[in-house]
């Protein structure tokens, strides 16, 4: 009588001998009692060492129109239309999480066999997000998620990818379910997209941990200025990038999509870590320092860890009589300006007279900065953009950061 574990295949083999050997017994007998001990033993050894695969997919839907004696276009409602129910059957397209969930639910195909990992079940639904009105095609044309001959179908496989990139849903909620606008936030801006380019800034800040955290307290009025300072080097926005990521600050430069008008945002994400996101959709120096300053303003007054608060800025609503009035975006500004050019220096610009360069640059020189902080400030003063031009350091930035995605 076998009484142990089958351990090899002529243990095995000896088994399914004794066990037909053993088929006629009787219920109660000692014969039938080792019958149910060698048929528990093999089935054991069987599991571990002949699993059954999982059906396919396909073959699965097969089987199930075989038993409902359904055709081609009975599978219309659950996959799309004849032609992708024909490419899905023909193994020319992949099952979409769409198609699986109708599939599951009309025609009562195991979740795990559609998912193919055992025991699986279809990700939770999230209420009042839309997944098709996200812009993938755009999104994978600029590398940010993965280029698919069948991308239009597969957008929740493909955000919910990016949103798992990002630190998860609990993380990512704050990008997918902001509430409302912000007084800088553009009307124009399509929120499919603003969460889109929010999610990958997420994303990208999750994907590269800094080495140091933040300390509150540490963007205050002498961090400010000594990043000023090095808009007076040549290679300034980078150096201020990587003294920014010492003191456990994220700073995140990616292309805005179209449909956005933005130019940089503030928010944190639950390691507590601050992110500052820019787009540099103006490639200049002084849009650059000025809309630097004002997020590090944000990040230093205006948001509170574990909150979920983000903050867009489309910076071209700023001094715009239309513009809805915000005290935080006004301090934002008052901060920034301060850092950049001290108020009794710029009370002593005489802004009714032209101005002209060689002045600029030698007050510059002066303060240590670059003139195109000076000629930002007076062309927005005097609401003029045709003024100082040369100064302003026109395609500058975007060549110092060379982790910047261009895409049209």
């Amino acid at each position: 009588m076998i009484k142990k574990l089958i351990k090899n295949e002529d243990d095995y083999n000896l088994a399914l001998t004794r066990i037909e050997q053993l088929m006629d017994s009787k219920p109660g007998s000692p014969d039938f009692d080792e019958l149910e001990l060698l048929s528990t033993l093999v089935e054991i050894y069987e599991d571990e060492h002949f699993p059954i695969d999982m059906p396919d997919p396909v073959n699965a839907i097969k089987f199930r129109m075989d038993q409902l004696e359904l055709n081609q276009q009975g599978l219309v409602p659950f996959i799309g239309s004849r032609s992708k129910v024909s490419e899905v059957l023909n193994r020319k397209r992949p099952l979409t999480l769409a198609m699986m969930r109708s599939l599951h639910k009309g025609l009562g195909i195991p979740s795990d066999v559609l998912l193919q990992e055992p025991e699986a079940s279809f990700p939770v639904s999230i209420p009042h997000l839309e997944w098709i009105k996200f812009p993938v095609v755009e999104m994978a044309r600029k590398g940010w998620i993965p280029k698919d001959e069948d991308i239009k179908g597969r957008e929740e496989e493909l955000m919910r990818g990016l949103i798992e990139q990002a630190g998860g849903l609990q993380a990512a909620s704050a990008c997918l379910f902001r509430k409302g606008q912000g007084a800088r936030e553009n009307s124009k801006n399509d929120p499919y997209a603003i969460k889109a380019w929010c999610l990958k800034v997420m994303a990208v800040a999750n994907g590269n941990p800094l080495k140091s955290g933040f300390k509150k307290g540490t963007i205050n009025a002498a961090f400010l200025k000594a990043i000023v300072k090095f808009s007076y080097l040549e290679n300034g926005p980078a150096i201020a990038r990587e003294y920014i990521e010492k003191h456990g600050i994220h700073f995140v430069v990616l292309p805005h999509l179209r449909q956005t008008y933005l130019d940089g945002a503030a928010f944190i994400l639950p390691s507590g870590n601050p992110v500052i996101g820019l787009t540099l959709r103006y490639d200049r120096l002084d849009n650059f320092w000025f809309c630097l300053l004002h997020e590090l303003a944000h990040v230093s007054k205006h948001l509170t860890p574990g909150t979920g608060d983000i903050i867009i800025d489309d910076l071209d609503l700023r001094g715009l009589q239309s513009a809805p009035k915000d005290q935080r975006e006004e301090e934002a500004d008052r901060i920034a300006q301060e850092a950049l050019i001290p108020n009794k220096v710029w009370r002593s610009i005489d802004l009714s007279e032209k101005i002209q360069p060689r002045r600029i640059r030698l007050l510059a020189d002066k303060l240590k900065i670059h003139p195109a902080i000076i000629a930002g400030r007076i062309r927005y003063e005097k609401n003029n953009y045709r003024i100082l031009s040369g100064l302003i350091g026109n395609r500058e930035v975007r060549r110092q950061f060379p982790d910047f995605r261009f895409g049209n």
